[in-house]
């Protein structure tokens, strides 16, 4: 039984950019505190939020990230790396100290208003998701959207929580100007699969619902089958498909695991607690994807590697889109609509 119910990670593994490190002797004290891991949360004074992105295989300009840290405890996060960068563990630290930009919609506004702003495509969880669970209260999001309604600043968002259906009313108006498209994140149709794999994210069914409800709002939704992992979710990409074509998905993306630094003991750790049996299978068909390592930073083959069984879930991926009539690229979104709002001296066009 894992001591830390709901999470992913069971362990805090050792911070590359510290010099020490702090090790337990597990058996020389017992902890019988049956409460779960409590998560924190820490506010962060940022000056700006827009981050600028210049990476040849990404489709954004920008990116805002509400959040750092994810309490959806997802293992095989590649995300998990960037709190080290904050003097945390990719392990336990990154799903329960989560740093939240209060200001951000300020912050937002702001940039927006400035003559030298141009208006480009945003990305929403380029890195964590923006609609964890803490988004339920915080709303930071949604305020972010109410933003990005006023300046009708085009933005693409990607989740794995159904939350997202809260805020049909935003991004149906962003959609109107050809302004938003949404990824839900779905990598398994088995609920059991999923609650393990994802601890603290919306079920399967409930994603496709998310799904449903966008599309019943004419706002363009696809899925992101992100990450498939070899030996064990990779068969269910065709069944993914399906299922969100089935509830008004018009277009998907994947792509395959990739387990950078300090998430691939944290990755290694999960396999050992629930697929102890297919740990070593798994773990050599990642590095065959990645030319025998488990990751790869290398534009272009990092989200979908190489090799032949690459090359057979890629046309897999393909053959199973154009059976089912869904694009294989999102909605180009369109700047043309952009208005420059300063706050409190109503609209200038």
């Amino acid at each position: 039984m894992d001591p830390h119910r709901g999470r992913g990670a069971q362990e805090i593994p050792a911070n590359r950019f510290e010099a020490l490190c702090l090790h337990t002797d597990e058996d020389a004290w017992v902890d019988d505190d049956p409460r779960p891991l409590k998560t924190t949360f820490l506010w962060d004074d940022s000056k700006s939020v827009l981050n600028s992105n210049d990476s040849e295989d990404l489709s954004f300009e920008y990116s805002v990230n509400p959040y750092r840290g994810c309490e959806h405890g997802c293992s095989y996060c590649y995300a998990r790396t960037y709190h080290e960068y904050l003097g945390y563990s990719a392990g336990l630290d990154f799903e329960s100290k989560i740093v939240v930009k209060e200001n951000a919609p300020r912050l937002l506004e702001a940039a927006f208003a400035k003559p030298s702003y141009k208006p480009a495509m945003i990305a929403m969880s380029g890195v964590t998701d923006c609609y964890q669970p803490i988004e339920r209260k915080l709303e930071i999001t949604r305020r972010c959207l109410e933003v990005m309604v006023r300046f009708r600043q085009p933005v693409g968002l990607i989740t794995k929580n159904a939350l997202i259906a809260r805020d049909v009313d935003h991004l149906g108006e962003l959609a109107r100007h050809q302004a938003t498209c949404v990824f839900i994140s779905v990598t398994s149709l088995d609920p059991k699969l999923a609650r393990i794999l994802e601890p603290r994210a919306s079920s399967p069914r409930a994603r496709l619902d998310a799904i449903r409800a966008l599309a019943d709002h004419g706002i363009p939704v696809g899925v992101s089958a992100a990450p498939m992992i070899p030996a064990l979710n990779d068969s269910e990409l065709p069944a993914i498909l399906e299922a969100v074509k089935e509830a008004g998905g018009s277009f998907a993306f994947y792509t395959t695991v990739r387990l950078p630094g300090a998430v691939a003991p944290v990755f290694s750790s999960w396999l050992d607690r629930h697929f102890p049996e297919r740990k070593e299978k798994i773990l050599k068909r990642i590095r065959g994807t990645h030319g025998g390592k488990l990751n790869s930073n290398v534009p272009g083959a990092r989200m979908r590697g190489s090799g032949e069984p690459v090359g057979q879930l890629r046309a897999l991926f393909h053959a199973s889109c154009r059976r089912l009539g869904l694009a294989t690229r999102p909605p180009q979104l369109s700047t043309e609509a952009f208005r420059r709002v300063m706050p409190g001296q109503g609209e200038l066009f």
